[in-house]
């Protein structure tokens, strides 16, 4: 038996680390597939801006959006390997959790400037047609 067997003690494994509630570390190919899809959903939305594909502000704003949402739950699952496994469930409650705030501060921030530059007084306009 090696000391590094020998010296990891309950709930501790050879290296000395701790018990991580049955939460599963990440292979490489989770990684890289996480990786790939974050790269993806940051390529979407910039080139929908840049290249001015649509004409709607709007639905831009809309999916850029939902891609954004789409992108958290990306590095919650892929990086922060959370799941209804893991911990008995409260990672899922942390992701749900998560979204639920997001979205509340995402149409929170899009109320506030529709209604501030509705609201702006006459004469009151940013230089430069911003």
């Amino acid at each position: 038996m090696s000391a590094d067997t020998h010296a990891a003690g309950p709930g501790h494994d050879a290296h000395g680390h701790g018990d991580h509630g049955g939460a599963p570390h990440g292979t490489r190919r989770s990684y890289l597939t996480g990786f790939g899809l974050s790269v993806l959903l940051t390529a979407i939305p910039f080139a929908l801006v840049m290249g001015n594909f649509i004409a709607n502000t709007q639905v831009v704003i809309g999916i850029c959006m939902a891609l954004a949402l789409v992108q958290i739950v990306v590095h919650m699952i892929y990086f922060l390997h959370m799941n209804s496994k893991s911990e008995s469930g409260w990672t899922l409650m942390a992701l749900i959790f998560t979204i639920i705030i997001v979205v509340i501060a995402l149409a929170g921030t899009l109320w506030v400037m529709f209604h501030m530059n509705l609201n702006m007084m006459p004469g009151m306009e940013m230089p430069g047609g911003m």
